[in-house]
């Protein structure tokens, strides 16, 4: 019988997590989220030392892992080791990213181009694999991307950080039709301004700016709802809505002279 239409079990005991770039910002807000509610979590983290001092009081059960998105080893590890020792996740959270400005007509920006699209798209991809056969095994389970509304359009001075949540939000929506079929959901939320270590550094007014915390606890809504897509305040999917049907020749004019996020060497 076809996953779509069977019964699924929910799951028993407490919420198994995983959450990627968990050290710091919106990954740390998360994290402190689903361990007050009792989870057990797997973190992974460049920053280990970062993570063991948020790690300290947590309640229930953690593992971290020292891996970066980009290695694919490093994860598989991570993934056996994880599910030998507390079974399938049941939520799957690619929140590693990073945002650097970056400009097309200097030849150093393109390594970061590389690099952004690597982290940004290629670790989400590499960080629900490892999960992948045991969750479908079950029949159940959420896989959960965080892209932007940074994806909707082309920001001038971004074009690495927006062509990668763009290019985040379309996988997202093709692996959520391969996958529902067989029992996993996949959401997508596109958070607007969070104060976070990667959005202090913006020259630019931020509206809707939300506290790390509060759009942690917004997000798990999100996930428990199991919506499939979600922009994370409600007045930034209207911004992000308007935004989308600007005429090009309205939305060029409206942001040819808007700040831009500072470059790597700047």
């Amino acid at each position: 019988m076809e996953a779509s239409i069977r019964a699924v079990t929910p799951p028993i005991g407490p919420l198994r997590v995983i959450i990627t770039g968990a050290s710091s910002g919106l990954g740390a807000a998360l994290a402190r989220h689903y361990a007050a509610g009792g989870a057990t979590l797997g973190l992974i983290t460049r920053r280990r030392h970062e993570l063991e001092r948020l790690v300290a009081g947590f309640p229930g059960k953690t593992a971290l892992y020292r891996a970066d998105v980009r290695d694919t080893a490093a994860l598989d590890a991570a993934g056996q080791d994880f599910i030998g020792r507390f079974g399938p996740p049941d939520i799957v959270i690619a929140n590693a990213g990073i945002s650097i400005g970056t400009l097309t007509q200097h030849a150093a920006d393109r390594e970061i181009f590389a690099e952004v699209m690597d982290i940004n798209v290629d670790g989400a991809v590499n960080t629900f694999h490892p999960f992948l056969d045991a969750m479908l095994a079950r029949g159940s389970g959420k896989l959960v991307g965080i892209a932007s509304v940074a994806g909707f359009r082309g920001l001038p001075g971004a074009g690495a950080y927006s062509a990668s949540k763009a290019a985040l939000i379309a996988y997202l929506e093709s692996l959520r039709v391969e996958l529902r079929p067989r029992g996993l959901e996949v959401i997508t939320v596109c958070p607007g301004y969070v104060a976070t270590p990667m959005t202090e550094a913006n020259p630019y007014p931020m509206p809707f700016l939300l506290e790390a915390d509060e759009a942690a606890r917004r997000i798990a809504r999100v996930i428990g709802r199991g919506e499939s897509f979600a922009v994370v305040p409600w007045q930034m999917a209207l911004a992000g809505k308007v935004l989308r049907w600007l005429p090009n020749w309205l939305y060029d004019r409206a942001f040819a002279r808007a700040p831009r996020k500072p470059r790597r060497s700047e």
